[in-house]
Parts: C-alpha cells; structure tokens; sequence
C-alpha cells in the first residue's frame, strides 16, 4: 500500500489539499511521473452579508472524487482574526456532521476519550498578520461527493476612515464554479465602496462587478474557467492574493446613528468633522541589545516621520531606556519646527545597548507628563512604547511592573504599547495598555515595520474628543456594552450596544457629552424605533437578528478584554458571563472550543478539536523568499502558516529539553520521569538508534560561553544529526542553520527563515527563529525547537531541544537515551516522603530490579509556549539517570553526528 500526497490549492479563503492513497501509484501520476488531479472541485462561493458593520460570510465548497479509490480532501479557511466561528459541517454522501462548540474544558474531556480510542487530532493554523486558517480533511470514497460549509462572523472595526473586507483569494488551481459574493447594507448611507485586489490584472478587472446605491453594495466576483487561465493553453490560475473591499457610511454628526431591531439597539458614533485637539505625546524607545540592527534603523526611520506629522500645537517627549534611562530633554517640547529638527538630530543617535528596564522607562514617561500638567498643556496625554522584549533589568515582577504603572497614571493619561516581533511578552503589553485606556498592537519583523509603525500612530494622531460619555436612560437599557472612552481619534468610530428594559419600547432619550477643543461638547436626541421594513426593505440583505448578536459579539470581546484588567475577585464572574455567552450564540472564543465529528470509517467517527488563542500566541508566519532542494523535493505554495487556532496535544512525547533535561512521558501511568546528563561540552550522545527503520538521531552537547562565578559549568544540545539510512537521508541541525543532504542532493536553510519543503521520503517545515517539524515518509515525527538568547548574553547562548512527536510507529528493536523507553516502562513508586527540599517529596521507586530514590520535581515542555514552557511534573532520577537507563550514560556516547559507534 503506498500514499503520495497530491495537493490542490484551491482557496478563497478556502484551500483544499488532496492526499491520495491508491493500490497503483501509477493511478494518480501521468506518463511525465506528475502529481494527477482526480478531485474535481465543482464550486466554491465566499457569501459575505454586511448589515450595519456587522459581517456574516459563510465560505462553501463542494467537491467530487473522480478516482477509483479513496481520497482525503483538505478544507482550509483564512478568517479574520477578529472573527468568531459560529459553524462548521461537513456533508457525504447526503449525510451531514455538524460541529459543536463546547465550553473549553468539557470539549477537551471528549477530545481526551477520543485519543483514548485511537483517535487524533484535527489541524488548525494562523495565517499572516490577520488572518486565521481553520483547517479539517475528510477521506471520501470513489464517486463520491463532499460539501464544507464554514460561517464566522464579525463587527467590522472603523479605522482611517473606512471599514475592510479581507478575503484571501488562492485557489492554487481551476475551479469550475468560482464565486466571491458581497453585499452590504447601511441604513444611513453608504459614501463610498473601493474594490481591488492583489491580484486583479488588466483582464481580470472587468469581471469585478461592483453596484452602489444610496444604502447598499454589490460586489460579484465569477470568473469562468477560461477567465481563470494564465493562458489559453495553460492550467495555471491566475487567481492568487487578497481581494480587498473597502468602505464608508454617510456619518450623522450629531448624536450619531441608534438602531433598535427586536429589543436590542446599537449605537454608532464617528463626528469626524469636529477640530482637532492638541496632544501631549512622549514616545518611550527599547534600545536594549535585542533592538540591533534592522529592527532599531526602522524604529528611527518611524520616529523622524512621525515628528515630521506632529501638530505645531502638540506637545511631546522622548524617552529611551535598556537598563539605563535617557531623555532627550526633561521636559515637554511644543512641536515647533525647531524642536522637531534637535529631536530628529537625537533619534539618530539611538543606538541599542544592553538590558530592558520597561518599569523605569514607562514611569519616566509618566513623571514626564504629570509634572508639567497645567492650563498651558493640553489636556489630552498619552505614552507610546515600543519594544521587542520583556523586562531583564529593574524590576522583573510582572504584576508589579502593571501596578506601578497603573497607579502613576491614575486615569490622568493613555497608555499604547507596541511589541517589536514575536520575542515580546506581548501578554504584559496587553495589560498593560488596557488597564490604562490604551491599546496594544504586534508590529511585524518585515521590510515594511516602519510603516507599520507610522500607520499606527495615523490612526492615534488626531483627537477629537477627551473623555467621551453615551448616557441612556436607565429605566430604559439594560446590558450596555462600555459607555464610556477616554478618547475618539479622527478616522474612528465609537460602537455601543444594549437591550432594552420592554421589548415594546419604541422611543428613548438618549444624551453624548465630552470634552473637545475649547468647549464641552454636548449632543442629545430622542431615538424613535422604526418599522423593520423601513429601515431594511432588502431582506436579501440581512440576516436573522444581527443587531443582537452584534451585541453579544462586542460584549464577549469587552468582557474579555475586562478580564485582563479586573480584580481576581471579579475575574470569576465576568469569565462566566462571556461563557454564557459565548456558548448561547455558537461562538468560537477563548473561552470555548469548536468539537468537529467527522466520518472517519463506517463504524467510527474522528473528533477534532480547535481553540482559539490570543495574540501572544500567535506565530510569526511571514514567507521568504526560499529554494526548494533539488530534484523531487517541491514547496508547497502558501502551505506554511503560524500557529492562530490551537489544537490540543494530549499525546504522549518523550523529549530532551533544557540543560539538558531528559523527560519521558508514560500515559499508561499517567506520569512521567525525568533525568539530567552532566557531561563535558562537545560529547555526542546517541539519543535513538532504530536498526530495522534505519533511523538514528544523535546529539552533540555545548556549554555556557563562561561559568557564572560560584556555578557549574551548564550544557546544552547544540547540534542534532538525524539518518534515515534507507532513504539515503542526513539531517544537521545547528542553532544557526540547518543542512539537507538526500541521496546526494543538498539544501542548505537558515532559522531567519520560514519555509516549508515537501519532498518524496522527508517534509521539513521551519517557522523563523522557533521550530523545526521533521516528517519521515510512512515513519516518525521529530520537532526540534530553537531557544534564542540574546546574542550579547555575557554567558549563555543559543540551544535546542528535541522532541519525538509519535514514537510509537518506531520498531520493538529501537533504542537509545530516548529511544529506549519509546514502548513504554513498568514501574512503581512508594508513597512521598520528606526529602532533602521539603516542597520536592522523595519517593522509593522500583524499576527494572533495582529501588531508586526519586525525587518529586518539574521540567518544562516548550512545544506550545517557546518562551515560558509549561510544567510537566515528573518523577526525577539523580545521577545522570543511573538505575532508569540501560547500562550508564556514557555507554550512548558515539564518535560522530551520524555515527552509532
């Protein structure tokens, strides 16, 4: 039986995979050995409905399996990554799986009974800056049909002045029935409808059909298969990009826009003809080691153009710190002509140094602005931080630095934090910013960072209001979602939902005050419900009761946002009322998780599970420009994308981590064992050995670059050798690159990168500066993981940890540090006694004829968070693993990278 994989990008947002598994290999290649193309994708349709902001696309594609022999089809989506998922289903063969969203932890009870049955996991990824890849393949069998339906939804967010529609467009292929479908709907008027798109040429951009009337917009894109064509003769697509669709609404500029539909109101507010205030600003610069280079040349390129954009009447400051604070003046500056040439004279003099004290550099920036607080400064103040790293220098205590920080500013200022790239404790920023009226935002690592970093202060440049209250009537509302801002910038919009006390009621007074330039700005007005049919004559338009799930979307995101800056005791409650609310409308949130049933045989059904994460957990996935190697080997296209949407590991594992930590997880006791290898730097140790499989993996340890006064020297594994003998395959990797070399053929691929290579016998997939995934042809997985330290570190440096990913598919013969324990270990443990830490218990534990003494402890597993790791408790061996291993440790010392003696 063999299995060659045929992919098939067929995306609109939506990608479709195709793995084909044949008696005949020859079943699916032509006379020139090409990959053949035996599902035929009949349609796909992206069907976006806008009603008043709010999104509703349901992405749907159909397919059918012309081969005589089973196929596994890959659906893929991109989504917002501001979006929620409210379905999914899969249907065969006129039978239809729907998936079920689940409060977390019930939904990871049956995912856990489904690996306890030989079931795995579903596959979901993150894709670009803002973007998500939900992902799920299904076998169907000959002649057989498949339809995917996938619905999120979202509430557009008001930035710049308009609002964006993002469909990702790659369909990699030729699809028969191929079709994007828009309309928007806006009561007050829409003012302006853009359409283009990556990819649109000359002869494409007449089949982009776009209509616009006083209220609504069409936007059809169908192109035939001809249209689709490269050339008449080729089968190529010219279809590959993002299809952008941009928009604005007619603003009333008094008390704004209020409808109420169905008991519930939303409340759109954007005066964008107001005068601009002026602003008190002081930039708060990370020159610490890790800024070196190209990421420190873009931060001074942004700062000189955003000084260039400051209001003569602004106010503002530079502050920049590693673990020394230095300030351009100590003092405020008007925007002057002349004070903006001395400080672009000073930003060119940034230079990155050595530590990060984020504590001393915030309070500097706040001690900055509060000491010249008078009726000559304006009233409205803000800091924005930039920095790539998390705090080595001052203080390190997370909670403490968040409550210096909240309590200097005390409500008197905003606080907008911007993290550099994917080192950043991004979490910290986050809090940080909303705990004091601010927001974060994750600048890039890419050519285009500086204006990343212009385009984010556009968007904070110009305030129009200072502290903003919707008031309504409290015997009327109930439910409100946040009433009040600290701000509204120009290009903004303020959104705020609520129910209504009476569903009867038709009419309510409503009132918006503020502070703005020179007076107190001061709106009322009465809302008066109208008819349905009046406000939205278009039925086609609209779906269900969007107005209150727009409510329950933008208060789930509120609550959760509250969570990160509320007290514990509070914390409870309001994780419970996003909960509730979350599981009441469908939706896919941090807080639950989407359990998808798919057919997997006649008489058993996979479960897949997805959660959704944060953006501290999101992966850089930015693709560079990469060879392939030679010969067979092919890239697979726009395949690679970070990780956005989570599935959850319960596998076992048995891995070497650390310094170096050996850790073996046995999921038939529920535990795990661990041990350390002290060893001199330089030492190979032979870590698995499979002579039936022909697969050796073997380490080579470094230490510190010098001992730490008073400690032991460390070591660490830098280098990995991997052999697949039979496929003729060696694998080095090193903390600075990794070398292919396959039967003969040679690439070379560095961890600034982020590539992924299909080949005939061995995939590799590498995620810059993180992650290196090996796959072996009908064999193993290995995930080695690079550790980065920073790179002037006075004593250590750059290491990596392995990991088996399936062990289990290795021969009864393998063997090895690692290896030896890939099928498992009898053993059995005494009750805890007191040992030498009195919070580490002792225990007596026999194993393989011998009584141990073993230690209760933790090592870290780093496979889901690079940065912190999560705690595996385990029962600790002493003594380079004496008594646990075959023999001893230097028995597994071999004399090369690819050598087994």
């Amino acid at each position: 039986m063999s299995a060659v994989k045929v992919m098939l990008w067929i995306c609109v947002c939506i990608c479709v995979i195709l793995t084909a598994k044949a008696q005949d290999i020859t079943a699916i290649r032509d006379q020139n050995n090409n990959l053949a193309k035996q599902i035929e994708v009949q349609s796909m349709r992206v069907d976006c409905k806008v009603a008043s902001r709010f999104a509703h696309t349901v992405m749907t594609t159909k397919a059918f399996n012309t081969a005589n022999a089973s196929q596994e089809v890959f659906f893929e989506v991109d989504l917002p990554k501001t979006a929620f998922i409210t379905n999914f289903s899969i249907e065969i063969e006129g039978r239809i799986y729907v998936s079920e969203v689940k409060e977390k932890e019930k939904a990871r009870h049956q995912y856990e009974s489904a690996v306890s049955s030989g079931q795995t996991a579903g596959l979901v990824k993150a894709s670009g800056r803002n973007m998500e890849k939900f992902s799920v393949s299904v076998n169907i069998a000959p002649q057989s049909h498949v339809t995917f339906t996938l619905t999120y939804e979202e509430l557009l967010q008001r930035r710049l002045g308009s609002y964006e529609i993002m469909i990702g467009v790659r369909p990699k292929q030729l699809v028969q029935n191929f079709e994007i479908v828009v309309d928007i709907y806006e009561p007050k008027g829409i003012a302006f409808v853009d359409v283009n798109g990556t990819f649109i040429t000359n002869e494409l951009l007449p089949l982009v059909k776009k209509t616009v009337t006083d209220k609504k917009a069409h936007v059809y894109f169908s192109p035939t298969l001809d249209q689709q064509k490269t050339c008449s003769d080729c089968e190529e697509t010219l279809i590959d990009g993002d299809l952008f669709i941009r928009y604005d609404v007619t603003h009333p500029q008094d008390i704004g826009e209020i409808q109420i539909i169905n008991g519930y109101f939303v409340h759109f507010f954007a005066p964008d003809d107001l005068p601009q205030m002026p602003k008190n600003v002081v930039f708060v610069i990370d020159r610490s080691g890790s800024m070196e280079g190209e990421k420190m040349k873009q931060t001074r390129e942004a700062l000189m153009t955003i000084l260039s954009e400051l209001h003569e009447d602004d106010y503002f400051g530079l502050v920049t710190f590693d673990d020394i604070i230095e300030l351009w003046r100590p003092f405020l500056s008007k925007a002057t002509p002349e004070n903006v040439t001395e400080a672009k004279g000073f930003v060119k003099t940034i230079k990155a140094r050595h530590m990060t004290d984020i504590n001393k550099g915030l309070l500097s920036a706040v001690d900055m602005l509060t000491s010249e607080k008078s009726h000559s400064f304006p009233d409205m103040s803000m800091i924005i931080l930039l920095t790539d790293g998390r705090p080595s220098s001052g203080e390190l205590d997370l909670s403490k630095i968040q409550e210096n920080v909240q309590n200097a500013i005390n409500g008197s200022m905003s606080l907008f934090c911007l993290g550099f790239g994917y080192d950043v404790d991004y979490s910290l920023l986050d809090t940080l910013a909303k705990q004091n009226d601010g927001l974060a935002r994750r600048v890039y690592e890419a050519s285009d960072a500086a204006l990343q970093l212009q385009g984010f202060y556009d968007e904070v440049a110009t305030p129009l209001l200072l502290e903003v209250n919707l008031n309504y009537p409290g015997n009327a509302v109930t439910d409100l979602t946040q009433s009040h801002f600290r701000q509204f910038f120009k290009g903004s919009e303020i959104v705020v939902a609520g129910r209504l006390q009476e569903l009867e009621t038709n009419t309510f007074q409503t009132e918006v005050s503020a502070n703005g330039l020179g007076d107190q700005f001061l709106v009322e007005g009465l809302v008066i419900a109208e008819e349905w049919d009046s406000v939205f004559p278009d039925q086609e338009y609209i779906f269900g009761d969007f107005t209150e799930r727009l409510w329950a979307y933008l208060t789930i995101q509120q609550l959760l946002d509250e969570r990160e800056k509320c007290s514990a005791e509070d914390k409870e409650d309001i994780t419970a009322q996003a909960l509730d609310l979350s599981l009441k409308y469908n939706f896919v949130t941090p807080l639950t998780s989407m359990v998808v049933t798919k057919p997997e045989t006649e008489d058993t059904d996979e479960k897949l599970i997805a959660d959704k994460l944060t953006e501290d957990q999101r992966e850089d996935t930015t693709e560079p420009d990469i060879s392939a190697l030679h010969g067979p080997a092919q890239m697979a296209g726009s395949a690679l994308q970070g990780q956005a949407l989570k599935i959850q590991n319960l596998l076992s594992s048995n891995f070497v981590d650390g310094d170096p930590h050996f850790i073996i997880e046995l999921p038939d006791q529920n535990d795990a064992l661990c041990f350390n290898i002290d060893h001199k730097p330089g030492t190979i140790f032979n870590l698995v050995r499979d002579p039936l499989t022909g697969i050796v993996v073997n380490g080579q340890t470094i230490g510190d670059k010098k001992v730490i006064p008073g400690n032991k020297m460390q070591t660490y594994f830098g280098r990995f050798g991997i052999v697949h003998e039979k496929f003729g395959i060696r694998l080095m990797v090193s903390t600075k690159e990794i070398l292919v070399s396959e039967k003969g053929k040679q690439a070379k691929f560095f961890w600034t990168d982020t590539a992924k290579v299909k080949g005939p016998n061995m995939d590799l997939q590498v995620v810059k500066d993180r992650s290196l995934t090996v796959t072996l042809r009908d064999s193993v997985k290995f995930l080695i993981i690079l550790h980065k330290v920073w790179q002037k570190h006075p004593y250590h440096q750059d290491y990596l940890g392995f990991y088996t990913l399936d062990s289990h598919l290795f021969s009864s013969n393998v063997h090895g540090l690692l290896g030896q324990f890939y099928h498992g270990l009898e053993f059995e443990v005494s009750e805890p006694f007191p040992g030498k830490d009195p919070n580490k218990p002792d225990a007596i534990m026999f194993v393989k004829e011998q009584e141990l003494v073993v230690t209760r402890g933790w090592q870290k597993d780093f496979r889901q968070d690079v940065k912190n790791g999560e705690k595996v408790p385990c029962w600790f061996i002493h003594n380079n693993g004496t008594g646990l291993l075959d023999g001893v440790h230097t028995d597994y010392i071999v004399s090369g990278l690819f050598k087994t003696i």
